[in-house]
């Protein structure tokens, strides 16, 4: 128990060196991978925000902003509070087994529905009160957080790195969410390739389990390759129509 708490306040110790973020942000290669990490997270998330703004919406215009303020407060804190107690625990062979299986589930389960109707996604009615509404928006933030920080483990395990693409991640999911929205709108095969790219994350963490590792340049140069094959897709299946 001693050891386990000691490693995760080693871990947290990284949030305080600036030499480390430093070289975080001076090394282009970590900036690849925090833009793929937003760029993920907004192709997740972009209809979270709408359902977030739903919630919020009985409450007076000045307690709307504040309510949403509060949520992104929250937001931060979880990612804070997952990333030094997730970076240090993925390190355990079989816990970064079970993140690799849930990643591949929610890609699998994905394909599974895609044909059918899913009448479990309705927005829950909003509970009255001002905090009330503050804690219920934590909530879904900690709820719509979840996947997209257990997949970012599958793309870096510096801290430094995943927290900055979780406060950006956020940032976009509230800011621009509604460019993400239309995005999907017009092109709505950028939903499968979100899932797809879980799938490659949840594949890549799993090799890693038996101490295969992929290259970062593999790794970022196949995510390129099937995001932009995304549009290729799209206009195919558009002048084939």
């Amino acid at each position: 128990m001693i050891e386990f708490i000691t490693g995760i306040l080693g871990n947290y110790s990284h949030f305080f060196n600036m030499t480390e973020f430093l070289g975080v942000i001076y090394n282009p290669m970590n900036w690849a991978i925090i833009g793929s990490l937003i760029v993920l997270e907004g192709l997740l998330s972009a209809d979270n925000a709408l359902v977030l703004a739903i919630m919020v919406k009985h409450l007076p215009k000045d307690q709307q902003k504040k309510a949403l303020f509060y949520g992104i407060l929250g937001a931060y804190l979880f990612r804070f509070i997952a990333i030094g107690v997730g970076t240090y625990l993925i390190k355990i062979w079989w816990i970064k087994a079970a993140g690799a299986l849930y990643l591949l589930w929610m890609a699998i389960q994905f394909f599974m529905k895609k044909n059918k109707e899913d009448d479990e996604t309705a927005v829950p009615e909003a509970p009255h009160g001002f905090w009330r509404t503050v804690l219920a928006v934590e909530m879904m933030d900690i709820a719509f957080s979840i996947d997209s920080v257990l997949a970012a483990f599958g793309v870096s395990d510096q801290v430094w790195v995943l927290y900055l693409g979780g406060i950006f991640g956020v940032m976009m999911m509230r800011g621009v969410a509604q460019i993400f929205l239309t995005l999907i709108e017009r092109y709505p095969e950028l939903e499968t390739t979100a899932y797809v790219i879980i799938g490659i994350i949840g594949a890549k963490m799993m090799a890693s389990v038996f101490n295969y590792h992929v290259s970062q340049v593999v790794f970022f140069s196949t995510l390129i390759v099937i995001f932009l094959g995304t549009f290729v897709v799209h206009h195919l299946r558009k002048r084939t129509s």
